[in-house]
């Protein structure tokens, strides 16, 4: 289920990344290390995650997906092997929560897209996805919860 979207003003927020490129079938393969990574490197630093795991594209994902995974975090951390500093921008963005399991993450992205379409808005190529609620919260997707955003240009 995709809940109605909004339009809403999102603060740049600092954060702890890894930058991968990889095959959309891929996707499942590197997540999990990567995330793994992230937060060994904010642990090791005595910094803390302040927001829930996200997944930056630079741009609109085919085939392939280039992007960032991490979390925002409350401090600056040195970069250690793959993790480095980084940020989700501040922009207008079209936001919605989408509720299931991620393997209906492309249909609500899709519906997200039309729907912005259709409200005559234009859209960045990048966009990001928050983990608010996944497989930690119990094995019910439906109780998994994800927010998909998507910067729009500035109006002329």
């Amino acid at each position: 289920m995709l809940d109605a979207p909004q339009i809403v003003q999102a603060t740049q927020q600092m954060t702890a990344v890894v930058h991968l490129t990889v095959a959309r079938t891929g996707i499942a393969q590197v997540m999990g290390p990567a995330i793994g990574e992230v937060m060994a490197a904010i642990g090791s630093q005595g910094a803390s995650p302040c927001g829930p795991c996200f997944s930056f594209h630079r741009r609109r994902p085919t085939d392939t997906f280039d992007f960032e995974v991490g979390f925002p975090v409350d401090r600056p951390i040195p970069a250690t092997g793959r993790v480095y500093m980084s940020a989700l921008p501040a922009a207008r963005v079209v936001r919605a929560d989408y509720h299931g399991g991620y393997e209906g993450l492309g249909d609500a992205w899709g519906r997200l897209l039309a729907w912005t379409e259709q409200q005559g808005l234009a859209a960045q190529d990048c966009l990001w996805e928050s983990y608010v609620s996944g497989p930690e919260s119990g094995a019910d997707p439906a109780r998994w919860c994800t927010r998909l955003n998507r910067p729009l240009l500035a109006a002329a």
